[in-house]
């Protein structure tokens, strides 16, 4: 039942023609008032395709908001708290990428859309973690440059015959660092039926004792779609409470429960309510970015 804030929410959002998009690891009332929640495929995807609505409040993170934007030039895009950004996104910056061209000059740039405009737009075409490996094999170039998750070049070097070069070295997402085999150990002694699903931002080791590997999006689906009953869960605790909502039958468990992005973490009730009520914290991206950027974009949703 929601909440008197989540209701005026909702009223809100109604009376400002806007939309709410969340991600997987925002918490349980905040997916509970958006219109849509998702992985960072899904919600590109999803604003690709806002075509009525004039506000988009975006409870992600800085670089979700400014993808959204550059599908969205003409509307407002608004972050309900500011701060928050992705540390990954933030250790790749353009120069870098420019500089590792000219060392490989034949390789294709494929970054993960976990990455800010300012990179996307030196990009040959963007991936996510649902589709890297599919975004991989639809180009022609053997040697691929590709950025900025060690762990997620890794997994999809393991899958396709092409060199893929990491940028930059140690690119990593500080929640999926922290999962060790020692808590899967810990996990399955005590849940031993359980399938242990972990995502490919976890280091080497971590997925090579995971029954399967996937994004958040592909966790949803492949919950849905098993007969187990029981799961451990290897990413952020907040894809968790998604996954209780929608599957009340089954059993999940935090792979660790100090799993948590803090950064997603700034968004409350209060802060959307805010954002829908002033508008404040608008994203944007310069035109020029934008539109070097958009290139790269469509073209993984058009491979998608």
């Amino acid at each position: 039942m929601l909440n008197e804030l989540q209701k005026e929410i909702i009223r809100l959002k109604k009376d400002k023609n806007a939309i709410i998009l969340a991600h997987n690891y925002q918490t349980g009332d905040i997916q509970e008032i958006a219109d849509f929640v998702g992985d960072s495929l899904g919600l590109c995807i999803k604003a690709s395709e806002i075509t009525d609505s004039d506000l988009v409040v975006f409870c992600g993170v800085d670089f979700m908001a400014e993808t959204a934007y550059i599908l969205n030039p003409y509307k407002k895009i608004v972050l309900p708290d500011r701060e928050a950004e992705c540390p990954m996104a933030h250790m790749l910056p353009a120069d870098e990428i420019k500089r590792a061209k000219k060392k490989y000059p034949d390789a294709a740039v494929v970054l993960y859309v976990n990455t800010l405009a300012e990179a996307k737009a030196e990009a040959d075409i963007l991936c996510t973690s649902s589709n890297a490996v599919t975004v991989v094999e639809s180009l022609s170039e053997d040697q691929i440059l590709f950025g900025p998750d060690m762990n997620l070049a890794g997994y999809v070097s393991r899958q396709v015959n092409k060199e893929i070069i990491p940028i930059p070295e140690g690119g990593h997402c500080y929640v999926h660092k922290m999962f060790h085999t020692g808590d899967i150990a810990f996990a399955k002694e005590k849940y031993p039926d359980a399938v242990l699903l972990v995502h490919p931002e976890c280091d080497q080791e971590v997925q090579d004792v995971a029954d399967e590997i996937l994004s958040t999006g592909g966790m949803m689906q492949y919950v849905a779609q098993s007969d187990k009953q029981t799961f451990i869960i290897g990413t952020e605790v907040d894809l968790v409470t998604g996954l209780r909502r929608d599957n009340p039958d089954k059993i999940f468990i935090p792979l660790l429960s100090e799993a948590i992005c803090t950064n997603m973490k700034l968004h409350t009730l209060e802060k959307v309510k805010n954002a829908l009520l002033n508008e404040e914290h608008l994203v944007t991206v310069d035109k020029e970015i934008a539109d070097k950027a958009r290139n790269a974009v469509e073209r993984m949703l058009e491979v998608s």
